[in-house]
């Protein structure tokens, strides 16, 4: 009895290694499938002219911009995605923290709402909604959250 306990442990382990070992590239797949998936939804909504639009994705920063102090401030920079688009990320620091210490060559995750220009886009509503009427957004630098 004792001898099929132990099998049945030791099996176990070697199964539940094999498993991890076929879970971690189907993780790794999903990441990239993600990833993609979003460059995909911003090349077709760029092409078709698409607006109003929630979306997340990550890209490098390409060149941080001057604030735009019209109206609320907001912080700005343009993004080049992984699939070779660009965007122009406008933060409200109105409303949420400025994204500190960002630079070119720096990777940026957002989430945000994209609006059409034909230079590529903007991604805005970075950050909660003190109304609570439009969906909350979010950048992510070097670990840390901002929105």
């Amino acid at each position: 009895m004792k001898k099929i306990l132990l099998l049945a442990v030791v099996l176990a382990g070697v199964s539940f290694g094999g498993i991890q070992a076929l879970i971690e590239p189907v993780r790794s797949a999903v990441t990239i499938e993600r990833t993609e998936s979003a460059d995909q939804t911003l090349a077709a909504a760029f092409r078709n002219r698409q607006g109003d639009l929630q979306v997340q994705g990550s890209g490098t920063v390409l060149k941080v911009l001057a604030d735009d102090n019209k109206g609320s401030r907001h912080q700005r920079f343009i993004l080049r995605l992984d699939s070779g688009q660009t965007v122009l990320v406008a933060h409200n620091i109105d409303l949420a923290p400025r994204v500190a210490g960002l630079e070119t060559g720096d990777r940026v995750e957002f989430y945000g709402e994209y609006e059409w220009n034909p230079q590529g886009g903007v991604i805005h509503w970075t950050h909660d909604d003190p109304a609570g009427r439009h969906v909350a957004g979010w950048l992510k630098h070097d670990g840390q959250l901002y929105h």
